[in-house]
Order: structure tokens, then C-alpha cells, then sequence
């Protein structure tokens, strides 16, 4: 009787164990077939999607206007403002500081940080 309720202790040890890593796996039918996947590069694949979808609203908020960079390079010490130049994600503001020596202030054309101020 005790060695009837040990192998069936032991069967079902072994029985679980074995269905522990299978469990973690999940199945995937894509174009390329069927395939496992792993947890792990699920995740990844995840992190990455949700960078690219960051990227994209990046993009899509409303970027700057001059006058706004203007005033942000003001706060950054420029007194007199000789010219703003838009790039393809900055603005650069291009001026004469108290002092009356040149300076020049780079500008995240989305989120308004203060990239250089040269």
C-alpha cells in the first residue's frame, strides 16, 4: 500500500514538473506557421511595439511654435533674438545674450527641452 501511494506520489511529481515549462509557452499562428513562443521574447516584442507607438505619438503632439522657442530661449538667457532656425526636430534660436556676445539655443521642436545653448 505505501509503495502503491509512493509511485503515484512520485508519478504525479514528475507529471507536474514536466508540465511546468510547456504551460509557460504560449502558441502562435501567424504567416510563418505555428511556432512556440516564449514569455520572454513576447515581452520583448511588446516593450519594442511600444516604443514604436511612443515614437508615433512623439510625432503626432503639437509641436512648437517659433514664438514658443522663442520664449523658451529668452528664459535660457538670450536678450536679443537675431534669427530662429527650424530644423527637422529642432529649433535654434540665434541671438546676443546681456552682454552682448553671441549664444545660440537648441530646442526640442516637440517636447520644448533645451537640447545645447552654445
Amino acid at each position: 500500500m505505501i509503495r502503491k501511494s509512493l509511485t503515484i506520489a512520485i508519478l504525479t511529481v514528475a507529471t507536474l514538473a514536466s508540465a511546468a515549462p510547456s504551460m509557460a509557452q504560449s502558441l502562435e499562428i501567424g504567416r510563418d506557421g505555428v511556432r512556440l513562443v516564449d514569455p520572454r521574447e513576447r515581452a520583448r516584442e511588446e516593450r519594442r511595439e511600444e516604443r514604436r507607438e511612443d515614437r508615433r505619438d512623439r510625432r503626432a503632439l503639437r509641436e512648437l511654435r517659433e514664438r514658443d522657442a522663442v520664449r523658451i530661449a529668452r528664459g535660457e538667457g538670450v536678450r536679443e533674438v537675431d534669427d530662429v532656425v527650424r530644423t527637422r526636430n529642432t529649433y535654434r534660436v540665434l541671438g546676443a545674450d546681456r552682454r552682448g556676445r553671441d549664444i545660440r539655443v537648441d530646442i526640442d521642436r516637440y517636447t520644448g527641452r533645451v537640447l545645447a545653448v552654445r
